[in-house]
């Protein structure tokens, strides 16, 4: 049989199999309604898992996996359509977005009360520069306490470190996503510079002892590898590693921070570059209580868990592929108290005034146990 024979009989396949999808959904709205008056819900696994078995019995054994793939991705737009049909309207969350477009002003505020963990100095502090030119900055010990006060309203908004090129994730700030009542409204990204700093009058040679923060010692780990002997103090923040430095006096002490920690402490570089890259860049979101979202925004976070089941992932990942969204970013969380089960960390490169997109999120937020819209936004 000749290529063009074989593709001519495909077709009147897809033919029959597209009818038969109709059919099908056709049977489904039907269900949504007898689902919808008795106000059962829409999953039901142990008729899905009978109709894998009787289906994959069905066809030789090499085309059973096939079988329940195609099976499983029958289910997945089954339920959302169900979950379309039973509701009334638009999804919550979509409601919630529109409205977010529609409200928030065209532009960020060059003013605004802004919270940052550490001190003067801080990384947090000059990625705060880059977004708000005249902010009012309230400085925090750490990340949680960042955003306390944007929850609380004690500040309007809140930055903080959430990924380096060069040491990864910032582990804290993905868990403290997962479960405080915040929206991402901006990104930023920062290059980073260590210095090795210390007081007046200080040589490479004589330093016994570096502090600094986690995230700049491992950006830093191949100097600190040459120099085996230093012992190396983890700080809460770069910035104020600085100022410990500079308060001590000590010649034998040294601080892994900005080069603009040298002249806010009157400190010495004795090394302007100690990073393993140079290429050292972290990303810095900015966080708010309310949901904005600003011309431009072509970035979405979200965070949610699927099903305990093989190709539970997979199924969230085709769906966004099937619309021609980015994957930009996905980042695992384990669960307190559930054993190897996971939350995922999302970036989708995509558009807030997609309807498509909209409707898939709106869709994702009811049939996930577990999900998070983090916002819209864009990086600069």
């Amino acid at each position: 049989m000749s290529m063009q024979k074989i593709r001519e009989e495909i077709d009147r396949i897809d033919d029959e199999l597209v009818e038969t999808f109709a059919r099908r959904m056709n049977a489904v709205s039907k269900i949504a309604k007898v689902k919808a008056e008795g106000g059962t819900a829409v999953a039901h696994p142990d008729r899905e898992r009978e109709i894998i078995l009787r289906t994959t019995g069905q066809v030789p054994e090499n085309l059973s996996g096939y079988t329940r793939i195609l099976m499983n991705n029958l289910f997945d737009l089954s339920r959302s359509y169900q979950r379309q049909l039973m509701r009334e309207g638009e999804a919550e969350l979509v409601v919630k977005i529109k409205t977010a477009v529609s409200d928030t002003p065209k532009v960020l505020p060059q003013k605004a009360r802004v919270a940052c963990q550490g001190i003067a100095g801080a990384y947090s502090q000059l990625s705060c520069d880059k977004l708000f030119p005249m902010a009012d900055i309230m400085y925090f010990k750490s990340f949680e306490g960042v955003f306390s006060a944007v929850e609380k309203g004690m500040c309007q908004y809140g930055m903080l470190p959430i990924e380096n090129s060069t040491y990864g994730a910032v582990s804290e700030v993905y868990d403290l996503l997962r479960s405080r009542d915040v929206y991402i409204v901006r990104g930023t990204k920062l290059q980073i510079s260590h210095a090795l700093l210390a007081n007046s009058g200080a040589k490479m040679e004589g330093i016994k002892e570096i502090v600094s923060h986690e995230q700049a010692l491992g950006q830093c780990s191949e100097f600190l590898a040459a120099h085996p002997d230093i012992k190396i103090t983890v700080y809460e923040n770069t910035a104020t590693a600085a100022r410990i430095v500079a308060e001590s006096g000590r010649l034998d002490l040294a601080s892994i921070s900005s080069p603009e920690c040298a002249g806010l402490y009157e400190l010495s570089i004795l090394d302007e570059n100690v990073r393993n890259e140079s290429g050292n860049y972290t990303r810095f979101i900015c966080i708010s209580r309310n949901m904005e979202v600003y011309p431009g925004a072509d970035k979405m976070s979200l965070m949610l868990t699927t099903e305990h089941r093989p190709g539970a992932l997979y199924s969230v990942i085709a769906k966004l592929a099937s619309l021609g969204v980015n994957l930009s970013k996905l980042e695992s969380r384990p669960i307190p108290g559930r054993d190897f089960e996971f939350m995922f960390y999302l970036v989708l490169d995509a558009s807030v005034y997609s309807e498509e997109v909209l409707s898939l999120l709106g869709d994702m937020s009811e049939g996930t146990e577990m999900f998070r819209y983090l916002g819209a936004y864009s990086e600069v």
